[in-house]
């Protein structure tokens, strides 16, 4: 079977376009995706293969089973999208004001590419494959509520793979399958401080605390925790990217707001940062007479990669026709992906393929308003979960 999966996929290609095309129409947001799994249900029933829901429904899980039943490796796709009015102009574009600008819709399309092709193939398999379709990857993360709703359980995950395709690393080139050992991708956490003081007349700031002239110096401080406490080559990154206080020019107010996030590759790093922060707001507000309110979210952990899948990975394209469209990431990404949730529990692997395409001559990237993908290079990451599955279960 696999010295002929190019050719049964290229036999596919037109369902790989029309399931993205027809999937990039519908663009839903968060875990709520009733159009989106309705869509990916109907399609499974005509592939033939069963499946269940979790999440009140909103999350999809199939299983293709083997003529044994003695492992079992699972395939992972985000289903969600984003809150962009889209601007590609392509016919096929959403009208819902909601956007699939991460290229999930591609994600889904080689899901489904690969689930009909196993489940052609299923008498083939020693063990079960396991197909998660999942919600609210960008926000607020559906991978964490399905492991605790038992999706790598009945029967029991052994074994993970998942991608992402557009280009999230610029070390990998247009057309090239981009993998890494380890660390591939950091935390994503959000950090919130209430700076409490008190207001008065900006002509009398000796009647107040002054919230603003603290947050300054919080800020200062929350900054000097990468740059001095830090090594210098120790991957993480601290920003504020939310200030808000006051109402006016000369009314000093009672309160300001900081609201940030905080990416780092393991979680020793993330939980010195978040106690940290914490105790440079708590003694500036202190030597200031102010008070404060902290709050910090452990949202997505560090994406890191089984060393030794990765390895079983690399051999496996080094040996089939995608040996010259082979990428090792050298440097980790700073960006999140919830994907991290089961690697955290089962060992897997995560790999890109990058895709671009250009709209208007410009290649726009993740997130962006006229953001496009190829499709015509899905079929390498088809190609791949087909090939690691019958790696693990030939």
């Amino acid at each position: 079977m696999t010295d002929n999966l190019y050719k049964e996929i290229k036999n596919i290609e037109f369902d790989i376009k029309r399931w993205r095309e027809e999937l990039h129409r519908i663009p839903e947001l968060g875990l709520d995706l009733p159009r989106t799994s309705e869509y990916i249900k109907n399609e499974l029933d005509k592939l033939g293969i069963e499946y269940n829901t979790l999440l009140n429904g909103k999350a999809i899980v199939a299983l293709i089973k083997g003529n044994k039943s003695e492992k079992t490796i699972a395939i992972r796709a985000d289903m969600d999208g984003l809150p962009i009015t889209e601007e590609t102009g392509l016919e096929f574009s959403s009208k819902n004001g909601n956007m699939h600008a991460c290229g999930h819709d591609g994600h889904m399309a080689s899901l489904l590419a690969a689930a009909k092709i196993l489940n052609e193939n299923k008498s083939k398999l020693k063990g079960c494959v396991k197909l998660i379709f999942q919600p609210g990857e960008e926000y607020p993360g559906g991978a964490k509520p399905m492991i605790d709703a038992g999706v790598l359980e009945n029967p029991k995950v052994d074994l993970i793979i998942g991608s992402h395709i557009g280009q999230l690393s610029k070390e990998v080139e247009f057309g090239n399958i981009g993998i890494k050992y380890g660390p591939m991708m950091a935390s994503m956490d959000r950090f919130y401080v209430n700076v409490k003081g008190k207001g008065c007349h900006g002509a009398y700031p000796e009647l107040g605390i002054d919230p603003i002239i603290m947050t300054a110096e919080i800020i200062q401080g929350i900054q000097n925790i990468k740059s001095r406490e830090i090594a210098a080559v120790e991957p993480c990154v601290i920003s504020i990217c939310r200030v808000n206080g006051g109402i006016n020019q000369n009314i000093i107010p009672d309160s300001v707001e900081i609201e940030g996030t905080v990416r780092a590759l393991n979680k020793d790093l993330q939980v010195y940062i978040s106690e940290r922060i914490e105790e440079v707001v708590k003694n500036t507000t202190l030597s200031h007479g102010g008070e404060y309110d902290y709050e910090y979210d452990f949202k997505y952990p560090p994406l890191i990669n089984n060393d030794e899948e990765t390895e079983k990975l690399e051999k496996i394209l080094r040996d089939s026709i995608l040996k010259d469209n082979l990428t090792i990431i050298k440097n980790p990404l700073m960006g999140g992906e919830d994907m991290a949730f089961y690697l955290e529990k089962v060992p897997g692997v995560f790999f890109y393929l990058s895709n671009l395409k250009e709209v208007d001559g410009k290649n726009y990237n993740h997130h962006n308003s006229k953001f496009n993908i190829d499709e015509k290079e899905l079929w390498k990451v088809v190609y791949t979960f087909v090939k690691y599955v019958f790696e693990y279960l030939a």
